[in-house]
């Protein structure tokens, strides 16, 4: 079920390099980790930059059924959305953890699915098994994702096209049949958009906050964890709060309205001085070097952005967000400000209770 193949362009685009040893992760392969120079790619989203994402797998569920079956199964409201609706969502456990984290769109009668190649198979596995009587068909496609970043998407053809925030950028997500990849990638590099290699996607990724579930989550990771994963204002997230009846709703809703998540996801900074940069799941410990230390998180994603250096996505328990004392490995780190949070949500459930609980006391 894993994409197993590498990518056609990797062969056909000037400077095309994979992962190289020390960057070699399954959800890293089979595309241009860089085409010469990532940090220079990274400036490209402001003008305009093509990422080759075809190592995503992509599931068609279609049929009579496909709206309902996946709106009781995830946590993104699907049940009547329009052709071309497009978003994220999350499949949990009955406990509420994250299992699967994908990305979904509306084409006509038909739902496309697209998820990490390591997590595919389990995710078809689990909505093969979930079908029952539902009349919907799950068929795993040939389409790989070409994703343009900071530039309106050209009319190069494909099967169809999408788009999604993307931190600072929009990104614009065209859907191409394998065997067309070269074709189409080299009608949008003739409109002037910059090849941009997974490194440099990568550092804008870990910018967002957004995670990648088989580096930045563990098993016990729970969407409230994640803020860029909840539905806030106008924002269409990957949790739909105003829905219910899916696995794992019960734990969305008994944070959202009752407490606060025991970590967050966050941005942190490395120290770039450092002999080695720590590797996806290098324990966090805070604390003094030559004291006693405790273990508050652990490190996910590692990357080099072209403005911060070094940075990397951290899941880390609350009272360790304003620590100047965190060490992964032999890199200090610090919090970015910017993912404190300078006030916890109004919890409209506690609100109550403490409501109530201050009417008790009077009588």
């Amino acid at each position: 079920m894993t994409n197993n193949s590498s990518s056609p362009l990797l062969e056909t685009v000037p400077g095309a390099t994979p992962p190289g040893d020390t960057d070699q992760h399954p959800t890293h392969m089979g595309v241009a980790w860089h085409y010469g120079n990532p940090l220079t790619e990274q400036r490209h989203c402001a003008t305009g930059a093509l990422v080759d994402r075809s190592h995503r797998t992509v599931i068609r569920v279609s049929g009579p059924d496909a709206a309902t079956f996946l709106h009781n199964l995830l946590s993104q409201k699907l049940d009547d959305v329009p052709d071309g609706f497009s978003a994220s969502a999350l499949n949990l456990d009955g406990q509420g953890r994250i299992l699967h984290y994908l990305d979904v769109t509306k084409v006509k009668d038909a739902f496309y699915l697209d998820i990490s190649a390591v997590d595919a198979e389990s995710l078809v596995d689990y909505l093969r098994a979930m079908v029952f009587w539902s009349q919907v068909e799950i068929t795993v496609t040939d389409l790989g994702i070409l994703s343009i970043i900071g530039a309106e998407v050209p009319d190069v053809g494909g099967e169809f096209s999408r788009q999604l925030p993307f931190g600072a950028w929009v990104r614009h997500d065209v859907f191409v049949p394998r065997g067309a990849l070269v074709d189409v990638a080299k009608r949008i590099i003739e409109q002037g958009i910059e090849p941009m290699g997974l490194m440099a996607y990568t550092a804008e990724r870990v910018r967002a906050g957004l995670p990648e579930r088989s580096l930045d989550l563990d098993d016990k990771s729970i969407p409230h964890e994640v803020p860029a994963l909840i539905n806030r204002g106008e924002r269409i997230a990957a949790v739909h709060l105003d829905k219910g009846c899916y696995r794992g709703q019960e734990t969305v809703a008994r944070v959202e309205n009752l407490g606060r998540p025991p970590r967050l996801l966050t941005l942190v900074h490395l120290d770039g001085s450092a002999p080695t940069l720590p590797t996806p799941g290098t324990p966090i410990v805070m604390g003094p070097a030559t004291g006693r230390q405790r273990t508050v998180g652990r490190i996910g994603t590692v990357i080099h952005d072209h403005e911060f250096g070094p940075i990397a996505l951290a899941l880390l328990k609350r009272a360790a967000l304003t620590s100047q004392a965190l060490m992964a490995g032999e890199s200090a780190i610090l919090v970015d400000p910017d993912f404190i949070p300078a006030e916890e949500q109004s919890q409209a459930g506690r609100v109550a209770i403490n409501r109530l609980r201050g009417s008790e006391t009077q009588q």
